[in-house]
């Protein structure tokens, strides 16, 4: 009867489950560092070492988490968890953005349904509910955030609404107020029918929409040329309804002009025989193309300086619009689209408005907060640019009609373009001439302040420099006023008779303190009196009505975040958002920031990307192509999410579906399935088992290499945030080097060899060293499965010590620098290629049915010299898992398997001669002739003998 062997070998023995469940165990983790009070304990063990701050961008409190919050609160999380385990202090408060537009609209609806309108209710309650509704999903997005395994302050989170930052957003833009930044003007700013505010670019989305366009007459009535006497200039504009507010006609000094004579017309056009035009001349042809001129003459060219002086009149001249129309050179005027010559409405358009201002011209009020033309506007007064619904009114079509009954319409048509759309409503905005508080760009130098913070901040990927720095160069001064309810309100009294602010920080003050202890309802409910004090008389103040707009509320925050708790550090050491936000919240804060201390609150900037469908196309609804990241827990588990955003390149935009989050699951796999072995290995492993290195075979030290090279590329990948370089590695070490390499070839020994041999307790060294570099290296990453690979092995503290041990109370292994031998790496490239050879045949034989395990087989390898030498102290057998191996240095012969790159290697495969030892299963000539074990090889003799192996009683089986 044959002898069970299997009790005497070593096989894995762990609890690590060989599937994560995910699923199940993730919650519970969750919990358990909750109760065990995992971030306090990361905080005092950090106590003392240098602060490493990543300052959270706050989300918006209003729904449940989309993918775009789980990419960007995982990356901060690997960040935080990654600098942590390297030594230094990294406490996270995260934060929320509560007041603005999207949570006042959604407050809103509730009272569009009933029919009712907001202004019903008493304001304090109307801002209640604002506030209640932002505290409800606050409260949802703490715990969603948690279960992605992001660890931080979630306790004691930051919060705009709160009443010490309400406060604190006071004094901030108290400091703009009395430093003389912050002023009162009107300037066309883009415009919300439908939310009835001004918003921010950062709150404008870009969508297709279609436009009338309209080439119009202006007579000349004042030519600075003879050849202009009798003409018309003709302006071309994608918003006919803005003509009322006309004031003047731009041109380009660079440009050539013409007058064109039109001699015939088509049968349809509104162009007259004999009239003459004024047109750039690159757009002469396409202008007679859209007015269906048939046939024309040019009778004089010159340079469009030669038009300044030139006076033209509106086209509806004597009917409530008798001014004078002057040509104004402009340098943003170009010869892409229209005619050359460009409408001025200084009302509709920053452009407009600057060239405008650069020459005098009146801004006229022509269109009301709720789209509709003012009472005063001649002919169209009462008519609707867009209603509000956001749909088209009919100002478009009565200007049109007006101008074309009064023959000023020379052409008509549509154009399909990109145009500001509301984010929230997802209406199209317009350009209104409004009385708002601006924030200027040029007091006190601060364009020139914002661009050299930037050139002082690290930009990560590096193009975010040149991209803000644009913005800023450009960027006009900031509008901070909105016309709405939920938010904080701004804090000035201004002039009855001057028109001009109270510029006091003692009123500031005043104000700031009420807040902080009432919160910034106290605006609306107290006497102006309580501010103002003894000095001023409240029946010369107002107050302002208006709201300070949201962006100012996160580009405040590290004054009432980083400045005022000590955990944390001004300036932070990071700020990371998506990369719309370098017109966002990096942008904001940049300005707050520099307008009130000089310089940057940040030390660095990280941007990531956008995520998008496996095709590349954005999520929507839609589209049906939406998936939630909640889902993705409840099926596969958060890790897999957080291996998704640290495998993919977050510089770019980030891709997601199905098949991609297939292959995070089998990355997830390999990983897990090697964590496992090593627990599974190391089974009983004590520190008095370890072997120093100099008594390693090379193999272990080759590991040990390894393992000193990744931990130096795990230091300078975290140090330069490039976690998809860091990812990639971890993942081929385990998969190629351990998995398909290392423990392939060591099983035998970890397997069969007896528990005193030295080969084998050097390879659980060496499995010793590697478990705790990868799993402290996976822990920022797989924060889940590292934390349950840990307790796997390591279990709670003894009973006398406080419970909750956890990986992520470590620091990274330290590694010895004399692991480090390129010279042995270099060597041990060699011979992996060569077990490639030998692999590539031994798969040959197999397909062939020769042989059916790689222990069946002998190897013959045929090579240069070099090799021979190279393996002259090297087992073959174990280093190609077979059960014989020679090598000769000879040219392969003709029956050897090549390989193409390594063609001057062949391997010759045969059977291995001898019996089958059925304990390793090697076939040697030696099995058979050990004296008392007939079925044994001396390994496997000696081990049995000497009771070194894995200790359980043998039996006999039939």
């Amino acid at each position: 009867m044959p002898t069970d062997y299997r009790p005497t070998v070593f096989l894995p023995k762990t609890d690590f489950p060989m599937r994560g469940g995910l699923p199940t165990l993730e919650p519970k983790l969750v919990e358990r560092w909750q109760k065990t009070r995992l971030y306090e304990k990361l905080r005092a063990a950090a106590k003392g070492r240098e602060k490493f701050v990543l300052h959270d961008g706050p989300p918006y409190a209003n729904g449940d988490l989309h993918l775009g919050h789980a990419l960007n609160k995982i990356l901060k999380d690997v960040i935080n968890r990654a600098q942590q385990m390297l030594g230094k202090d990294a406490p996270y408060v995260p934060g929320w953005d509560c007041h603005g537009l999207p949570i006042e609209w959604i407050v809103e609806e509730k009272y569009r349904a009933k029919k009712q309108s907001k202004d019903s209710v008493p304001i304090a309650r109307f801002r209640q509910e604002c506030r209640d509704f932002a505290a409800h999903w606050i409260e949802e997005q703490k715990k969603q955030f948690q279960r992605l395994g992001v660890i931080g302050d979630w306790d004691n989170p930051y919060t705009t609404m709160s009443f010490d930052a309400e406060a604190q957003i006071v004094r901030e833009l108290g400091k703009f107020l009395c430093n003389g930044g912050l002023y009162k003007g009107a300037k066309p700013v883009l415009w919300s029918v439908v939310e009835q505010t001004a918003l921010a670019e950062a709150e404008v989305e870009y969508h297709d929409h279609r436009s009338n366009t309209v080439w119009v007459r202006f007579p000349i009535v004042q030519p600075s040329l003879p050849a202009l006497a009798g003409a018309a200039a003709v302006i071309w504009t994608t918003t006919p309804w803005t003509l009322p507010g006309n004031r003047a006609i731009a041109y380009s000094a660079a440009l050539e002009y013409a007058v064109v004579r039109v001699d015939a017309a088509g049968e349809k056009s509104h162009a007259q025989p004999g009239e003459k035009l004024l047109v750039a001349v690159p757009l002469i042809e396409e202008t007679a193309k859209q007015a269906g001129i048939a046939a024309h003459m040019v009778e004089a060219r010159f340079p469009g300086a030669a038009l300044a002086g030139t006076v033209a009149r509106h086209p509806l001249h004597s009917q409530g619009y008798d001014f004078p129309v002057p040509l104004l050179a402009a340098d943003f005027v170009a010869a892409d689209t229209g005619t050359g010559l460009v409408h001025i409405a200084p009302g509709h358009g920053a452009d407009d408005w600057e060239l405008g201002q650069a020459n005098g011209l009146p801004v006229p009020d022509t269109v009301g907060p709720d789209g509709v033309y003012l009472s005063g506007v001649p002919l169209f007064a009462g008519r609707a640019v867009y209603r509000p619904d956001g749909k088209p009114g009919d100002a478009d079509r009565e200007v049109i009609a007006a101008v074309d009954a009064a023959g000023g319409l020379l052409a008509r048509g549509t154009l399909v373009h990109s145009y500001p759309h509301s984010w929230r409503s997802k209406a199209p905005l317009i350009f209104r001439n409004t009385p708002q508080w601006f924030i200027s760009m040029e007091a006190n130098g601060l364009r020139q302040t914002m661009l050299q913070a930037i050139d002082d901040t690290d930009w990560v990927p590096p193009q975010g420099r040149n991209r803000i720095a644009a913005m800023v160069e450009n960027r006009p001064d900031w509008c901070i006023s909105r016309q709405r309810s939920w938010g904080v309100p701004i804090p000035v009294f201004v002039n009855r008779k001057s028109g001009e602010p109270l510029r006091d920080a003692a009123v500031i003050e005043r104000v700031a303190a009420a807040v902080e202890r009432e919160g910034s309802d106290v605006w609306y409910s107290a006497e102006a009196a309580r501010f103002l004090g003894n000095q001023y008389d409240p029946a010369e103040w107002d107050k302002v009505t208006d709201i300070i707009e949201v962006w100012f509320d996160s580009g405040s925050t590290h004054a009432f975040v980083l400045e005022k708790r000590p955990e944390l550090k001004w300036p932070a050491s990071l700020y990371l958002e998506g990369s719309d936000q370098h017109r966002g919240w990096f942008n904001s804060s940049l300005l707050e920031a520099c307008g009130t201390r000089g310089r940057a609150p940040f030390e660095a900037v990280l941007t990531h990307g956008f995520v998008l469908d496996e095709d590349g196309r954005k999520m929507s609804k839609s589209l049906g192509n939406v998936i939630a990241p909640q889902d993705i827990m409840r099926q596969s588990g958060a890790d897999i999410l957080r291996i998704w955003v640290v495998a993919s390149d977050y510089a770019e935009d980030l891709r997601i579906g199905p098949e991609i989050l297939k292959h995070m699951g089998d990355a997830y796999r390999r990983l897990r399935n090697t964590l496992r072995y090593l627990l599974g290995a190391l089974a009983g492993f004590t520190p008095e088992e370890a072997v120093a290195r100099q008594e390693m075979p090379e193999l272990e030290r080759w590991v040990l290499h390894r393992l000193a090279e990744l931990d130096q590329l795990v230091r300078q990948s975290i140090a330069d945030y490039d976690f998809h370089g860091l990812f990639t590695a971890l993942h081929n070490f385990c998969a190629v080097d351990l998995s398909a390499f290392y423990f392939d070839i060591r099983k035998d020994r970890l397997y069969c060899d007896g528990s005193d041999d030295i080969r084998r307790r050097a390879a659980r060294t060496v499995l010793n060293h590697t478990f705790d570099c990868l799993v402290r290296w996976l822990a920022p990453i797989l924060c889940f499965t590292a934390e349950e690979a840990w307790l796997a092995r390591y279990g709670d503290a003894p009973a006398n010590e406080e419970l909750g041990r956890s990986v992520h109370l470590e620091l990274f292994a330290e590694v010895a620098q004399a692991w480090h031998d390129p010279g042995l790496a270099e060597r041990w490239a060699g011979l992996r290629d060569l077990r490639r050879v030998v692999t590539g045949a031994l798969e040959v034989e197999r397909a062939e049915k020769r042989i059916g395990s790689s222990l069946q087989a002998a190897v013959q390898i045929f090579g240069p010299a070099s090799l021979v030498a190279a393996l002259a102290d090297v087992d073959l057998a174990e280093l190609c898992i077979t059960s014989a191996g020679t090598v000769q240095a000879a040219p392969p012969p003709a029956e050897a398997f090549t390989l193409p790159d390594v063609a001057d290697v062949g391997v010759v495969v045969s059977l291995a001669q001898g019996e089958r030892c059925e304990r390793c299963w090697r076939v040697l000539p030696e099995v058979g002739h050990v004296p008392g074990h007939d079925d044994l090889c001396q390994r496997c003799a000696e081990v049995i003998d000497r009771g070194a192996g894995a200790g359980a009683p043998l039996a006999a089986t039939g």
